[in-house]
């Protein structure tokens, strides 16, 4: 049976994919030398699955759907930058996400439920909204990184709205992952396109 590596997630709006960039731009011109991720594939991330068999698209879909029905679109914004698990052993660079955060809390507990119905593993960590700038594989300054959060993270929160959850599918190539939309849920009509 052939696999995919998928996940499920908001796509962002132009223009907070390019206060990503402008925000990664800054960052590396001081010097921090991180893995970053390429701006067009930095998402709100709800639920990374893995591998899954290709057959099962379909009931995936049903489940995402599910999830959604019953949830209006999500006022968010995106705010301040951050590092998991802490500044003494960084592996994550992020933006973080304010506005509609408890409802997007349930939006996840949601899609959790559906996916577990499916007998896919719970995440067991605790769901903390961001969007990954960078990844940190190799030692870095420590007070470079936080001087950089500091100067950089200051900027104005920008609002978007999250109405539509995607099932992305992931494809691993040498120059990055490339990231294709498989099926669509929106939150507002409850709908799912196939695309």
């Amino acid at each position: 049976m052939p696999k995919i590596r998928t996940f499920i997630a908001f796509e962002l709006p132009a223009a907070v994919t390019q206060l990503a960039a402008a925000v990664q731009d800054d960052l590396m011109s001081r010097k921090l030398k991180l893995r970053w991720v390429r701006p067009q594939n930095i998402h709100l991330t709800l639920k990374f699955i893995g591998e899954m068999q290709t057959a099962r698209t379909a009931e995936v879909a049903e489940a995402i759907r599910r999830a959604a029905r019953g949830t209006a679109p999500l006022a968010l914004s995106v705010q301040g930058m951050g590092v998991f698990p802490g500044m003494r052993r960084p592996r994550v660079l992020w933006i973080g996400v304010g506005g509609q955060t408890d409802a997007l809390r349930k939006l996840h507990a949601a899609v959790e439920d559906e996916m577990a119905a499916l007998d896919f593993p719970r995440e067991e960590r605790p769901f903390a909204a961001h969007l990954t700038l960078a990844r940190i594989d190799r030692q870095v300054d420590p007070q470079r990184l936080l001087d950089g959060i500091q100067a950089v993270g200051r900027f104005e929160p920008k609002l978007f709205t999250a109405s539509e959850l995607i099932l992305f599918k992931s494809d691993l190539k040498p120059q990055g992952a490339i990231y294709s939309a498989l099926e669509k849920a929106s939150l507002e009509t409850n709908d799912l396109a196939h695309q």
